[in-house]
Formats: structure tokens, sequence, C-alpha cells
């Protein structure tokens, strides 16, 4: 019988109910069980394809095409196991289902209601994502978007209160995550906002069988004890959830806690103790690397970080696979317009220029390619990244001044970046671009089959606009390889150009397929160049030194 554990938040968002569902994925799997996850997000929107990457962050994409919420890109981090279009449902995408229904005479005319049809619906999401592999999954994990005492978020926890009797209260788990605050002024954790927060879910009919404390300390025993008692759960139940300097921490931090055979006890699952070696050696390069490197990553999004979150992480892969750490500096491609470039790059290692839409902010990033380009300093451009290397090479290098992309400037002379006769005459914006995964041919000889290692490979894509071939002539006459190609030849996926240090740009996006036990090889191979620029530049500042020294003694 497939058990089924619920995690809902209370008190304030952003406290972390991905990543707790992440990491406790991923210490049931490490105990031998087969699991999978459902993200229920309460707004409205049927995906978040279209929303600004500021007011939700990072848009993930499966390999079937759905665009989902960041929190799945940390369940395929934290488990390795591939998510999909039933793994994450929205209240469009449930009153979208209903509504056809209703539409098609499903219901024979009956009046339709949130009870019972909405939380018919949501319930039926979370058996669907059960049954969603060949073999039934032995938990599913689902996480509830929102915090407790929202009204868009009512319909879910409703869904979910019923939902024992449906499968059995001994197959259900409610996980609430709360807040503890330190308050400097008093010097103490305060446990009133939990208590708060475990009576509105009680008001709702769920009482929380496991408490997931936030807080920046440990909690004390006696701490833990007035939690138990005035929020009715056991005392091995309240679990730490302390601040932690790396996210990959998370699972061990909770393993410590017995988090984890709490959770098995609770449900009557028999397992072995689970295997952790591998992820504490992640950490424990994480936490004490051999050596840093610092990458500028150059985007538009960058004063909301979560807008570029599987980037940021693929980066920290990367250094994991080198046993390297990464600094990461954030910069926004607006303000590297009409500026010495060179001042706000000159200490970086390597240069990434993320992907984005519209054409703010695009001159910048053309700007940065342009100084890695002549520089040497490693490069790396992931979708318009690519799109804006092509730009700065077509206007630099073959001489089309004013090559620019058909998104940004529709009437260029020479778009080098164009819509794909498909895109068109499309009037929806959601879920029309070229979504999921597609096979890439690499040519031989190239940089990118050396990173590989093989001729054909599949990546998760999210554009609209392609290289334009009438143009492939001229670049390639110039000295830009094409790399990277669709199994037709048509549609270039993999720029690189020869006798530079390391110049890879990709139309798709290598980073959702990183993970830190399975760094992503375009991602390791970059910081690995970065890493021999950032040695290169320590030998060379040795030399200068001891030169001047030499001379002023002879002085």
């Amino acid at each position: 019988m497939t058990k089924y554990i619920f995690i809902t938040g209370g008190v304030v968002s952003s406290l972390g109910k991905g990543l707790s569902a992440a990491a406790i994925g991923n210490l049931l799997k490490a105990r031998g069980l087969t699991v999978t996850f459902l993200k229920l997000d309460p707004y409205i929107n049927v995906d978040p394809g279209t929303m600004n990457p500021y007011q939700h962050g990072e848009v993930f994409v499966t390999d079937d095409g759905a665009e989902t919420d960041l929190d799945l890109g940390h369940y395929e981090r934290y488990t390795s196991i591939t998510m999909s279009k039933e793994n994450n449902y929205t209240t469009g995408k449930i009153y979208f289902n209903v509504i056809s229904k209703e539409r098609r005479g499903d219901y024979l005319g009956g009046t339709v209601q949130v009870v019972p049809h909405i939380t018919n619906e949501i319930k039926h999401s979370i058996k669907a994502v059960a049954k969603g592999n060949k073999n039934q999954v032995d938990v599913v994990i689902v996480e509830i978007g929102g915090t407790v005492g929202d009204i868009e978020s009512l319909p879910f926890l409703e869904a979910i209160r019923q939902f024992p009797f449906d499968v059995g209260r001994e197959n259900v788990l409610y996980i609430h995550l709360t807040l503890v605050p330190y308050i400097k002024a008093a010097d103490e954790l305060k446990t009133k906002p939990t208590q708060h927060s475990v009576n509105k879910m009680r008001e709702i009919g769920i009482q929380p069988d496991i408490l997931l404390c936030r807080t920046d300390r440990a909690l004390a025993s006696d701490l833990k004890k007035k939690i138990a008692l005035f929020c009715s759960v056991e005392l091995s139940a309240v679990i730490t959830a302390r601040d932690v300097a790396s996210i990959y921490e998370v699972p061990l931090v909770f393993h410590h806690e017995k988090l984890d055979e709490t959770i098995v006890k609770k449900l009557g699952l028999k397992t072995p103790k689970p295997e952790l070696r591998r992820w504490k050696r992640i950490v424990r390069v994480i936490t004490k690397p051999k050596g840093r490197v610092r990458i500028a990553l150059v985007g538009k999004y960058v004063d909301l970080k979560d807008s570029y979150k599987s980037l940021y992480e693929s980066l920290i892969h990367g250094g994991i696979g080198n046993q390297l750490g990464v600094d990461v500096e954030w910069i926004d491609s607006e303000d590297l317009e009409g500026k010495r470039v060179d001042r706000i790059l000159k200490d970086c290692d390597g240069v990434l220029v993320a992907s984005g839409f519209g054409h703010r902010g695009i001159e910048g990033k053309v700007s940065a390619i342009r100084y890695a380009r002549e520089k040497e300093v490693p490069f790396f451009g992931i979708c318009l990244g690519m799109q804006c290397a092509v730009i700065e090479f077509a206007r630099n290098v073959v001489g089309l001044q004013k090559a620019s992309s058909a998104e940004f400037d529709p009437k260029t002379p020479h778009p080098v970046i164009d819509l794909l006769p498909e895109q068109r005459h499309l009037v929806d914006k959601g879920a029309t671009m070229r979504l999921g995964a597609y096979l890439c041919h690499i040519q031989k000889k190239t940089r990118a089959y050396g990173i590989y290692r093989e001729r054909a490979i599949s990546e998760r894509h999210r554009h609209r606009y392609e290289f334009n071939n009438i143009y492939r002539d001229q670049m390639e006459q110039k000295g830009m390889i094409f790399g990277g190609l669709s199994p037709d030849g048509k549609l270039v996926e993999m720029i690189e150009i020869p006798n530079h240090p390391w110049f890879v740009a990709v139309q798709f996006h290598p980073e959702f397929k990183s993970r830190p036990d399975e760094p992503h090889p375009l991602f390791q191979s970059f910081i690995k160049s970065a890493h021999q620029l950032f040695i290169q530049r320590t030998q060379d500042k040795t030399v200068v030194e001891k030169t001047s020294r030499k001379n002023r003694r002879k002085k």
C-alpha cells in the first residue's frame, strides 16, 4: 500500500518546504524505498510558464515539456528521480480539468462545487502520481504551496484532510514546517508562532504528526517539550530544521534529528538504515574544497536569485566535480551597458551568460561575451546566452555591425536569431515554446564531443527563437564551430570558438539535468577551465611580485 506524506507550511513563506520535501525524499530513497513527489501550487495560473521570474522565480522544465515550479528541481537534484507534468498541479490546472469535465457533461448536469468536485480532482492528482510508474511507489511526498491561512490554499488543505478517509489514516502522515524565531532583544527563541500555526491547521481539521521547526540554532530539549505539549505531538516528532551553510546539508541535519526514523516508524515501514556515505562526501567537498573559483553570472533577473536557481546549483555541482568551491558574482546585465566591462569582470575566472526573455539588458550581455572572447576568459552561454554570443560574433568578427535577434529588433538587417516558422503565427503564449527534451547530435573533433564523449545527447529546451541558418556559412568561414545540431541538421544546438581556453554556448538548458552527485559535464568542464585560469593568474602574479622584489633589492 502506498504511503502519503503531506508537507504544509505556516507563519511565513519561504521557510523551505521544497527543500524539506526533497531532503525527506533523499533519506527515504537512501533507505531503499521508491519515492515520488507532487507539488500543489495555489495560484490560478495553469503553469508558471508565463509568470515574471521576479514573482515566481525559475521555471523548471521537465523531459516531457512541462513548465513547473522550481521545487521540482530540488526533488530531482536530491533524489535523481525524473519529474514530469504529473508532478506539479496548480489551482488553474485543477479548475481547468474540472471545467473541461463539466463542459463534456461528465457530471451529468449536477451543480459543480469546490466540495466535492474540486477536492476530488485534487485527490485524483495525488493518487495518479502514485501510479505514474509501472510499479506503484512506496511513498508519495506531497508539498502544499503557500502558507496555512491563505485563502488560495483552502481547497488543497480540505482535500488532504479528507485523504485519510480514502486510503486509511495509517497510510497518511502530516508534516508541518513552521518558524521558531530568535528574538534578540529577549535573547530567546519564541514558540508562539508555531503554536498559532498548528492551531490554524487544527481549525481546518488537520493535526500535524511531525513539526519541522525552522530556526537558526538547535532547539533545547525543554523548548522541544514545550512545543510538543502545546501542539499535541510526540517529543520525538519535534525536529530542529536549523539553518545550514549549504542546502545539501539538510538531509544530514534531518537524519541527525532522526526524522527519517520517525517517519518510517509512524508509517509502519520496515527499512534498513540509510546509506548516506555518498551524500556525506558531497557535503565534505562543499564545506572543505581544495580551492575556489569566481564565476560571473550575468543575467537579467539577478535581484531574485531563485530566478536562476538551477544555474546556481549547477555551478556548485561543477565545483563538486573538481573538488572546488564556487563563488558566484551576480551581475545585472544592464549594469554592463555603457560601462568599462573589464573593471567589473576583471577578477572573475569565468563568465556565464544566462537565459531570459526580452530586449532589456541584452547589450550588457553582448559586452560581457565580447570581453570573455577577446580576453580569453572561459565563457559559457545558455539559451539567450548562446543567442547573444551569436550576435556578438556576427557584429565583431563577421562584420555584420547591426546584427541582432528578431526578438529584440524586428527591423534588424541581419536577424542572426529568428523565430521558427511554426512559431510565427502563434497567439497563445502559454506552453507554446519549444519545450522539453530533444536529441542533439554532436560533431566529432569538437570541444563538445570531448566534454560529452557521446555523439547523441538529450537536453531540455525552453525557447522560441533559433539560430538563423542563412548566416551559418558566414559564421563558419570566420571560425565559429557548430558543435551540436538537431538530428535533421536544421537547428543549431551548440556553438564554440576554437583557439580559446573555453568558449561554449548552448541553446538548451543543461542546468536542469545536473545533480550534486552527477555534475553535468558542461558545468564540470567549465569550472575546470575557470580554475586553470585562476592558477595561471596566480602564477603570473607570483612572478610579477618576485620580479618586483628583485628589482627593489638591486636599487
